[in-house]
């Protein structure tokens, strides 16, 4: 900086750049048009509207090829006379309505039809209200009496089917089993070398303690955790009322698990008419068919009297037994949902 005569100061040129070191730096944007960004041509993004039903398609095709191809089938093979000559000279024969309309008029198979649904309304109300009571059992027991009954529950419940009815024939064996020496020791007659699948009834009866042993675990586990989801200031405000346990369970826990109750109902339902497995494997539906159940007389109708297509309009119509059960749970729900 140097100064005139005058007194007035000016700057050297040396001075400029250090009053420019204070200012910003930052270049000028260019003056030129913008540069847009576009995607290489490689990859191609898809309309966000068809994410989900690519994400849906394996698990809908997947479907398609394992339930509705066979479901086609079979209801194609229902229409059709198919016995031994017809499957040996693979010859196809149209029947139109008929094994419907003899099956239907058949009072052996209408006889199936009401043991079936005895047999599973009985079998779902002992799961249900058996399971129910394990269940709140579970959400009243301490830490480590709760973790011995779930380790319990699991091992009968992941026990395969097979064996499990091996261990029911050996417990109720005529010579060996350990029910007829129970019965014995506690002084009852009659039950030397007694023969519990003589009769029917008396197998549906160890089939139904088969599957609700075997049920018990899924509703009693899942009632355990749909009370966890109640608050404990509803039990406390119905303990000031005075309420029992009974008016604490029909005020507070059943309102709340209503939809638990009633979409576990309704699977138990589905799986226990639907039951094939414990019931054969047990006495192949014996004896004298006396312990059939709709898909063991279709099996034996098609397996093992050769006739493949009475047996398709018998699984057909099972089916629209258990969709009339199912429509009528869907309009539960959704009566429910629009209370909500």
């Amino acid at each position: 900086m140097t100064v005139d005569s005058q007194g007035t100061a000016t700057a050297d040129p040396q001075d400029a750049p250090g009053r420019a070191a204070g200012k910003s730096q930052t270049p000028p944007p260019p003056s030129g048009p913008k540069e847009v960004l576009k995607p290489s041509r490689g990859r191609r993004s898809l309309p966000s509207g068809w994410l989900p039903y690519l994400l849906v398609a394996p698990a809908l095709l997947s479907m398609a090829v394992l339930l509705l191809y066979p479901l086609i089938r079979n209801v194609i093979l229902s229409f059709q006379e198919l016995n031994r000559k017809e499957f040996i000279t693979r010859e196809t024969v149209w029947t139109g309505f008929d094994n419907y309309t003899e099956l239907l008029g058949d009072p052996d198979f209408w006889t199936v039809v009401v043991r079936s649904v005895v047999f599973t309304a009985v079998n779902v109300a002992l799961i249900m209200a058996i399971g129910t009571g394990v269940g709140l059992l579970l959400n009243r027991l301490g830490k480590k009496m709760r973790l011995v009954l779930s380790l319990a529950l699991m091992f009968a419940w992941a026990m395969p089917i097979v064996a499990s009815v091996t261990v029911f024939r050996w417990l109720f064996d005529e010579q060996f089993g350990v029910v007829n020496w129970l019965m014995r020791t506690l002084g009852f007659d009659g039950y030397e070398q007694h023969n519990w699948f003589e009769t029917g009834f008396s197998t549906l009866v160890i089939i139904m303690i088969l599957l609700v042993w075997g049920s018990i675990p899924f509703v009693a586990l899942n009632m355990y955790a749909a009370l966890t989801t109640i608050g404990s200031e509803l039990y406390e405000a119905a303990k000031m009322d005075g309420a029992s346990g009974w008016r604490t369970f029909w005020a507070v826990v059943f309102p709340n698990l209503k939809s638990f109750f009633m979409i576990t109902t309704f699977l138990e339902i589905i799986w226990i008419f639907k039951a094939f497995a414990q019931v054969y494997a047990t006495n192949q539906g014996g004896p004298d068919r006396g312990s059939e159940t709709l898909p063991v007389f279709a099996y034996i109708e098609g397996v093992g009297q050769f006739h493949y297509g009475v047996a398709a309009a018998i699984s057909i119509l099972t089916i629209v037994m258990l969709i009339a059960v199912m429509s009528f749970y869907f309009r539960l729900i959704l009566k429910q949902e629009e209370e909500l």
